[in-house]
């Protein structure tokens, strides 16, 4: 039996029992809404995109390798923790996803320095991808097999939450629980000034811009890597083979771009695809970038935070029961953070509700 919300009058099917909303379907979001879930409560998700996933987002295009989903938002992810390794245990058990690699290049984008043959590569924990996309695993926290399928209403702008005397509210629907599951600035926007200031959450803690710019070409023309840290380039910060990070060999290149140039270019994000286009054959082969089949742009206003809440995973105003997650809650900006995030959020609004 599903135990999610329907959207008829914000109540769940088949009860008079006022749900939970959680705002926002990226990963921190799903995860709380599915502890929810599977405990028997009743859940609304909303999100404004077109589909869940959040930061987890790709897109699907057509390569010389036949259709795939590009990854532009998080690259890969890795797990520390005992409850995200099981969880990603079980999604390596079903296929879902895949080590990647534990190396990435380290290339200076200095044009004086020599080419990329002599970079170095850092190593570190196993990066993790998905072959159908990261977003097939924000995909599966909605329904995974065997288990009650979260119901999410997409396309929903929320435009305010709000703590009265008999519970919080979501656009004047009662709930018995609000989770905004997203950045700090976005919280901030729909939340009593009160509220936001016990959460500590504020539109003045900024985030890192980034445009991702994506490209395809009819063949691989770059030396083979996994991923690179680039240093020392206005234009990029990090360059992933989308191929090799689903394992299917896809000629396909995604560019995350440095946080001033994309925000001098958030207006216009197709402005930002030839200087990073042209960037890429200097630093993966010190010669020029060869014509790609096609090119596009993503912007991502709100890519990164610059603070994080080192010491919390999760923020809850006891009074209200309006609670805040992401991977802006704990001490790194993570996957694997915003999961334990979402999480724990879930876990402690069930002791809460009994």
């Amino acid at each position: 039996m599903t135990a999610a919300a329907s959207s008829s009058g914000g109540q769940p099917s088949g009860s008079d029992r006022a749900p939970v909303v959680v705002v926002g379907a990226g990963i921190s979001g799903l995860t709380c809404a599915r502890v929810l879930v599977e405990a028997g409560v009743p859940v609304r998700v909303l999100d404004r995109g077109r589909r869940p996933g959040g930061r987890m987002s790709g897109r699907r295009v057509e390569t010389a390798a036949g259709v795939r989903v590009v990854d532009l938002g998080a690259s890969y992810f890795t797990a520390s923790s005992d409850e995200f390794t099981a969880q990603v245990a079980d999604w390596q058990a079903r296929g879902l996803a895949r080590p990647w690699t534990d190396r990435f290049e380290v290339i200076d984008g200095n044009p004086d320095v020599a080419a990329r043959e002599d970079q170095r590569t850092s190593s570190g924990p196993v990066r993790y991808g998905a072959a159908a996309g990261l977003r097939s695993l924000t995909d599966d926290l909605v329904a995974p097999p065997g288990k009650p399928a979260l119901v999410v209403e997409s396309e929903t702008d929320v435009e305010s939450v709000d703590a009265t005397q008999t519970g919080p509210q979501v656009d004047g629907v009662d709930a018995a629980a609000v989770v905004l599951a997203m950045p700090d600035p976005q919280a901030a926007d729909l939340l009593p000034r009160m509220v936001a200031m016990r959460l500590d959450v504020s539109a003045r803690w900024n985030y890192r811009p980034c445009i991702a710019v994506y490209a395809a070409w009819s063949k691989r023309w770059w030396p083979d890597f996994h991923g690179a840290f680039v240093n020392n380039s206005d234009l990029v910060v990090f360059l992933a083979d989308d191929g090799d990070r689903r394992g299917d060999a896809a000629p396909v290149l995604v560019a995350h771009a440095a946080p001033d140039f994309s925000a001098d270019h958030l207006d216009d994000p197709a402005s930002a695809v030839a200087p990073v286009i042209a960037e890429l054959g200097p630093l993966l082969t010190g010669g020029p970038t060869p014509a790609p089949e096609w090119n596009r742009a993503h912007r991502w206003s709100l890519a990164e935070p610059l603070r994080q809440h080192e010491d919390q995973p999760f923020g809850l105003d006891e009074g209200s029961l309006i609670g805040v997650c992401g991977d802006a809650w704990g001490p790194a900006s993570k996957v694997e953070a915003a999961w334990l995030s979402g999480r724990r959020l879930g876990l402690e609004l069930l002791e809460r509700l009994g």
